[in-house]
């Protein structure tokens, strides 16, 4: 059997679709064997053979031709079914390779379909899956709206690749920036880090490799138009921009912005840092439900613990700490009242230079000066109490002579 059809059906696929004629013909052998002992069942013995080169079908039965009239239509159909699935088998490898690729990059495609957990994106050749945790709570689409979004994961699955896409991603903003700033993609400017929680704010790190380029003002552009373009793709969330530093305590200190920090005692062992700030800075050092120090924090990689100045207890103010002893519980990482409060007398002795009563005096005092400054606290408090009440007597007393007037 010669089908000159088959033949320029599976030259094509080979050239269009990269598929080698030889993998064809082995899965159209096999799909024929099949189909016959379904098609002759009881039977056994079968062998199918076919000419590499003029793609001549021979059906044999324990090495003897068999011939049927059926034999030319069953060969005909599991040919043409062969070819599609192989067809679509290329088209689905394709298109995971070329998405496989394009993964950490953005792409464009428009909105198809709701669905319960997440919104399907027509991006042409396949579609792509935007999950809900994915999407931005700024954003809000309808059928047929163009949508940008981040290529965040490629999977294989039985049904074809599936492409899983991303709104909320810091590297989405990460990207947007490299479009939108042409010093990050030529490598003059390096973003070192990003925070983001989606739809509100982000902070992301930049550095310049360049003394004469301000890493920042680049990414800002002349009067704020490369970040405002950004802030508009991103639905109006806010973003910092911090300048990065290797020195941690000015990195910190950035990453903080816009507060203003008194001053930071750092753990570098733990990777933690105490952040003392006015009374007048801590709403601002905090953030609206502790954002501004979350996202300092996912920035900088390190704990960052605010605190009020004016509730610090300075360590070289308890008993038994002199600047030297000071000097060596910093290097132990031992840097507030409450880092000594945490240790024993014989945590403290670890450390060269401190002996058993020293130490012992020094946790005593610690315990001291807490119970000192929550007594203050609380007449403070009191003090504050009454004062208002005084305040509010008073203008009771005023609004009596008021009306008796």
């Amino acid at each position: 059997m010669i089908n000159q059809e088959l033949l320029s059906s599976l030259e094509y696929i080979e050239k269009e679709k990269g598929i080698a004629k030889e993998v064809l013909l082995e899965a159209l052998r096999q799909a024929l064997l099949s189909a016959c002992k379904k098609t002759y069942p009881g039977r056994e013995g079968f062998e199918i053979q076919i000419d590499a080169k003029t793609c001549a079908i021979k059906l044999l039965e324990n090495g003897k031709a068999f011939q049927d009239s059926d034999f030319g239509r069953i060969a005909a159909q599991t040919a043409k079914q062969v070819i599609i699935q192989k067809i679509r088998e290329a088209e689905r490898e394709s298109i995971h390779d070329e998405y496989q690729k394009r993964l950490g990059d953005i792409v464009s495609g428009t909105v198809h379909r709701f669905e319960p957990k997440a919104l399907i994106v027509d991006l042409g050749k396949t579609e792509g899956i935007l999950p809900a945790r994915e999407q931005s709570p700024q954003d809000e689409y309808r059928q047929g709206d163009l949508i940008r979004a981040l290529v965040l994961e490629v999977k294989k699955t039985p049904r074809g690749p599936e492409i899983i896409l991303s709104r909320a991603s810091a590297e989405l903003v990460k990207v947007l920036f490299k479009l939108e700033v042409p010093e990050i993609h030529d490598g003059i400017v390096e973003i070192k880090a990003a925070a983001r929680e989606a739809g509100s704010r982000t902070k992301i790190a930049v550095t310049s490799h360049d003394e004469k380029i301000d890493c920042v003002g680049s990414c800002v552009g002349i009067r704020g138009q490369r970040v405002k373009n950004i802030v508009r793709e991103l639905g109006g969330e806010k973003i910092d921009i911090v300048r990065f530093s290797s020195d941690i305590e000015t990195y910190i200190r950035n990453s903080m912005a816009p507060a203003e920090l008194s001053e930071i005692q750092l753990n570098k062992k733990e990777q933690s840092a105490i952040i003392f700030v006015q009374d007048d800075q801590l709403s601002l050092a905090i953030g609206k439900k502790g954002q501004n120090v979350r996202l300092a924090s996912k920035l900088v990689g390190w704990q960052l613990d605010v605190r009020n100045a004016s509730q610090k207890i300075p360590i070289s103010s308890l008993e038994g700490v002199g600047e030297k002893t000071e000097s060596l519980l910093k290097e132990a990482g031992i840097t507030s009242v409450k880092d000594i409060l945490k240790s024993t007398a014989e945590d403290l002795m670890k450390i060269e230079g401190v002996g058993q009563k020293t130490a012992e005096k020094i946790i005593a005092s610690a315990h001291r000066a807490i119970l000192e400054k929550d007594k203050k606290s609380s007449q403070e408090k009191t003090d504050k109490f009454e004062q208002a009440k005084k305040q509010l007597e008073g203008k009771s007393e005023e609004a009596n002579k008021d009306e008796e007037g």
